[in-house]
């Protein structure tokens, strides 16, 4: 279903096609696509919203979404049109001006729809058209000018547990998605979409199966449910046209449940554009126990180390190690180096050569066994994106710490097709989370963590602290050395000097802030947008961490409700592009 503005279609009539070389090299007054760059920096490199000015930051306008749940997706845009995508398959084009909304499509989907994780995390742009992925496995071509559907094709059954909540990677004239639903004994896979037609152009499975090189990893036929499910969307070097996607964990959670390392989950995926093909991975653990997703796709940075230029991939892992990764022009990925950036308690240690992980086998839950490991199920870092300043030559990584978790696996049931195949009891999962056991609680407790690490040096530069609250905030940095996040259960948007930590700005919003922030600029004045909309994950690790803080500090939790916001400095100079 769509609607459009009668008296503001005229205003979109002059929509600028999205092309391969702009997505390549994105002009500074756009944000094309989920993280601005193909790299994944989160890096916008508009500079008029300074440390020195930001004091000034004032909304500039606001529109409420009519959904609930959790917004998780950046304001992406185009030459003065924004495209918002928010739960419950709905997507508007708004004037970046003004938000005055253009058209407003909506997707029907199915009631009987369970909806595990009711959000969805941006759209991607390409020609003259808008692509969503829904949380019924399909996806939708939009025209950017009416949001008229031009095309839907499904990708799975989502009767079958599949869904998707991810911003579809655009390159090439490929629209390139995952499936969730791991949680529902599904196979993963990435496949790629002519964008005029919809037409499967490939399909890639991330649980390797009995025609891929990876299958003796997996034992008798539990790759048939084996998970490695795709949350985000993947980062791309458009030289080597190379696609770098991260995986889920396997499934069911119990590791005794699917012995062996289960390739190519909680890995790296390196994925040649045009055929799909495997070129490379890395896995960052294997034969997974604790529900450590590595589903953030890696940044493509340069990274200076013993007197080279590496061209790397860098992520901060759930597992609490922060990883840095060689990728080359063949495919293979190396192991640099990795070191926790939280603590953690279940690694005796990392081979220098592979980066293979060594467990203290009392930190690993089986069935029937029960085991307390550190950090959490919700880890050192979650999907929240971190962000890279080539500026300032800092990588932001929203962070938590001092976070963990006891559980134990159940006998599994066989599947059925839509229904849990997790094999702990969710009433477990959701009580399992606890602080660390040598933290004092009756003192205020460092829970989220905003870090800045230096990737040459290998060394943590700042940290700001955020007490008794995690944070879910991805981050953005900018040209002047800003760095804009929220993710707190106090509802705060904050910009940070990224140089050194400091707070410069923030402010109390409607709900919680656990969108993707951009930033772009129209007439010459620069925005700073982001969506607020407090849900999904956030809002149940916040009711575990109540749970676990002493009664006078726990947390209210914070109110629903979707709304764009919009900032721009209060008497901003005007100038040309």
């Amino acid at each position: 279903m769509t609607v459009v503005s009668a008296q503001a279609a005229e205003g979109i009539q002059n929509y600028k096609p999205v092309t391969d070389e702009r997505l390549a090299n994105p002009e500074p007054e756009n944000w094309l696509q989920y993280r601005g760059n193909y790299a994944g920096w989160g890096y916008s490199p508009l500079d008029k919203i300074t440390p020195e000015n930001v004091k000034r930051l004032v909304p500039a306008w606001t529109l409420s979404t009519g959904v609930m749940d959790g917004h998780q997706s950046p304001p992406t845009v185009n030459n003065g049109i924004m495209f918002i995508s928010t739960p419950q398959a709905q997507v508007l084009a708004v004037d970046a001006r003004d938000g005055q909304v253009l058209w407003r499509y909506q997707k029907d989907l199915p009631p009987e729809l369970f909806q595990l994780h009711p959000t969805n995390r941006g759209v991607g742009l390409y020609g003259d058209k808008v692509y969503v992925a829904t949380t019924d496995a399909c996806v939708v071509a939009l025209e950017a000018k009416t949001g008229k559907a031009v095309w839907t094709k499904c990708v799975a059954k989502w009767k079958d547990g599949y869904y998707m909540t991810l911003s579809p990677l655009v390159a090439k004239g490929k629209i390139v998605v995952g499936v969730s639903g791991g949680e529902f004994g599904i196979r993963g896979f990435i496949t790629a979409l002519d964008s005029e037609t919809g037409a499967e152009a490939w399909k890639t499975y991330t649980v390797a199966g009995p025609e891929d090189p990876g299958f003796a990893t997996w034992k008798g036929d539990s790759w048939k449910t084996g998970g490695a499910p795709i949350w985000i969307q993947g980062n791309y070097d458009d030289k080597t046209e190379t696609a770098y996607f991260g995986t889920g964990n396997g499934g069911p959670w119990m590791p005794d449940t699917r012995p062996g390392d289960n390739l190519y989950s909680t890995s790296t995926v390196a994925l040649d554009i045009n055929t799909g093909k495997i070129k490379g991975h890395h896995q960052y653990h294997y034969n997974d126990a604790w529900d450590w997703d590595e589903v953030s796709a890696p940044l493509l940075i340069d990274v200076k180390k013993d007197g080279k230029t590496i061209p790397s991939l860098v992520h901060a892992g759930r597992n609490g190690y922060l990883w840095t990764l060689e990728r080359t022009k063949e495919g293979p990925i190396n192991f640099v180096d990795a070191k926790p950036f939280v603590y953690q308690d279940v690694f005796s240690g990392v081979d220098p050569k592979t980066g293979r992980p060594t467990y203290k086998e009392d930190k690993v839950p089986q069935t029937g066994k029960k085991a307390e490991f550190c950090p959490s199920l919700w880890g050192g870092k979650d999907w929240p994106p971190e962000a890279y300043n080539p500026k300032t030559g800092l990588l932001y990584v929203p962070a938590n710490d001092n976070l963990c978790a006891q559980i134990a696996g159940v006998p599994v049931k066989a599947r059925k097709p839509g229904e849990l195949y997790i094999g702990v009891p969710v009433e477990e999962i959701l009580s399992s989370l606890h602080i660390r056991k040598d933290v004092d609680v009756s003192k205020p407790v460092n829970i989220g963590q905003l870090q800045a690490w230096d990737m040459n040096t290998g060394k943590k530069v700042w940290q700001h602290d955020f007490m008794d609250s995690a944070t879910w905030g991805p981050v953005l940095t900018t040209g002047s050395g800003l760095v804009f996040t929220g993710g707190t259960s106090d509802r705060k948007f904050r910009a940070f000097d990224g140089k050194t930590g400091k707070v410069v700005w923030e402010m109390r919003l409607n709900s919680g802030v656990i969108g993707v922030p951009s930033s772009y600029m129209v007439d010459g004045v620069q925005y700073v947008a982001v969506q607020s909309g407090w849900g999904v994950d956030a809002d149940r690790m916040l009711g575990g961490i109540n749970n676990a803080l002493p009664e006078d500090r726990r947390v209210r939790m914070a109110p629903q409700g979707g709304v764009v916001w919009v900032f721009k400095v209060m008497d901003q100079e005007v100038s040309a592009k």
